[in-house]
């Protein structure tokens, strides 16, 4: 039972949320930096939830330190 099945409900922390929303609300790529700001959320916080939400496919990085949201960030976040 290797992997998950897609499909799979992501349960996500308030701030995993709340970090995920502000990606769903950046018109472009977006780096921790920006996001701590945009959310009050402590940059290293930002930088680690970060790292945690790309190993489960919810964030992509288009181009080095900046990322986006995908569809299973938005299907997660929609859930």
């Amino acid at each position: 039972m290797a992997g998950t099945a897609s499909g799979t409900q992501q349960v996500l922390s308030a701030e995993q949320k709340k970090i995920l929303e502000a990606f769903k609300n950046c018109d472009k790529p977006a780096g921790a930096k920006d996001i701590a700001e945009a959310t009050g959320i402590d940059k290293k916080t930002v930088s680690s939830t970060i790292t945690k939400l790309k190993k489960d496919n919810l964030l992509d990085s288009p181009e080095r330190c900046k990322y986006g949201i995908t569809g299973d960030g938005i299907n997660a976040l929609d859930g």
